[in-house]
């Protein structure tokens, strides 16, 4: 299946499915030297594993992260890094009603359409049990562009459904299910997902997610821009529907006198344009938000086809996310990870001897 790989310099391509043996990925790019442990890898795994709270789907996997290759004595080598998540908690029987009709909204028609079949349980390949190994690459890169640049990557959960998460601070995060940056909205949170998941039926999200201490250069023009990179890898993530740089879709309503992104010599004076212009980072925090839609499996029934053309009603049974958002930050904040490292290499290889005689300017001022 092609489509499984992301990135130029620093690339990480995915495999397994949700009900096979084990998932995993081949990290290729990270430069040498750099010490690197599974426990690095796991802290981020552990964020985004199943059966953490009530709030998502109880399928309990421990998602242990096992280095295969790409390590000597603790550190990298240049060569690629394997990374291998061993399925623990799989129940196939869930599926066996599906496996022959097409639940509406998920993937099932247009794989069967493409491949002439497909793996039903679990939604395999198409299943967001795939994002596990992203979140392990992810880690990786997050952990290089610390040290090398000092960039940091964290992401929150900004929309449940209809309700709005004001941002208060990033200590609040890490202090819920919900990756909420607003400890006050927490048990309204949790009442509406435990009325969503009584009701059998699911909602969407919104996430958003920064880099921060950005260094300025990182893109190409055209076509390889780096915003482009980012829309493209977050899109790959299952169930997003937009992504929006910056202000995103409002800028269709602003005037350019309040879109841009004035500069003086202690900073930047905003960041409508979400840390990207031309295509190439400003050094400003880069700011992406990603709409999640609800998710496809539910109990309520829907109308659908089976595999001979004939109208069926699809109940969805199995362990699901009523909102899939919940988990997604780690995963929002691994892709992030991954387009911002494999532009720093590129944009090492090809600007690393460029003489710059006009200071870089901060990021946008306080």
């Amino acid at each position: 299946m092609s489509g499984s790989t992301l990135g130029k310099l620093f690339c990480v391509t995915v495999f397994g499915e949700s009900h096979g043996p084990a998932i995993g990925c081949v990290v290729d790019g990270c430069p040498p030297g750099m010490v690197l442990a599974e426990a690095d890898i796991q802290q981020d795994l552990d964020r985004r594993k199943p059966g953490t709270s009530r709030h998502v789907t109880q399928r309990k996997e421990s998602d242990t992260a096992e280095i295969l290759s790409g390590l000597y004595q603790g550190k990298t080598t240049g060569t690629p890094i394997a990374l291998l998540i061993r399925n623990e908690d799989q129940r196939s029987k869930d599926y066996g009603n599906i496996a022959d009709t097409f639940r509406p909204g998920h993937a099932d028609y247009t794989y069967t359409q493409k491949y002439g079949f497909r793996d039903p349980r679990g939604g395999g390949r198409s299943s967001a049990r795939l994002t596990a190994p992203i979140v392990g690459a992810g880690a990786i890169a997050k952990k290089w562009l610390m040290e090398t640049y000092g960039v940091r990557i964290r992401g929150y959960m900004s929309a449940l459904g209809e309700v709005a998460i004001p941002f208060e601070a990033w200590d609040e995060v890490s202090n819920n299910a919900f990756f909420a940056p607003n400890a006050r909205i927490v048990p309204e949170l949790e009442a509406y997902m435990d009325a969503l998941r009584k009701s059998g039926d699911s909602v969407g999200a919104r996430c958003t997610v920064v880099a921060e201490n950005m260094p300025v250069g990182l893109g190409e023009p055209l076509y390889d821009k780096l915003d482009a990179d980012l829309a493209h890898a977050l899109m790959g993530l299952n169930a997003v529907k937009g992504v929006e740089i910056g202000d995103g879709m409002a800028v269709a309503q602003q005037k350019g006198t309040e879109h841009r992104d004035e500069l003086t010599p202690q900073g930047f004076l905003s960041n409508h344009a979400g840390g990207v212009l031309g295509g190439i980072s400003s050094g400003q925090d880069l700011v992406c938000h990603v709409a999640i839609k609800p998710t496809s499996s539910i109990r309520l029934p829907g109308r659908s086809i089976d595999s001979t053309g004939q109208p069926i009603e699809v109940v969805t049974h199995g362990r699901h996310d009523p909102c899939v958002g919940i988990r997604a930050t780690p995963i929002l904040e691994a892709l992030m990870a991954i387009v911002v490292m494999d532009h720093a290499l590129r944009h090492r290889a090809h600007c690393g001897d460029v003489v710059r005689a006009t200071p870089q300017v901060p990021g946008q001022a306080d």
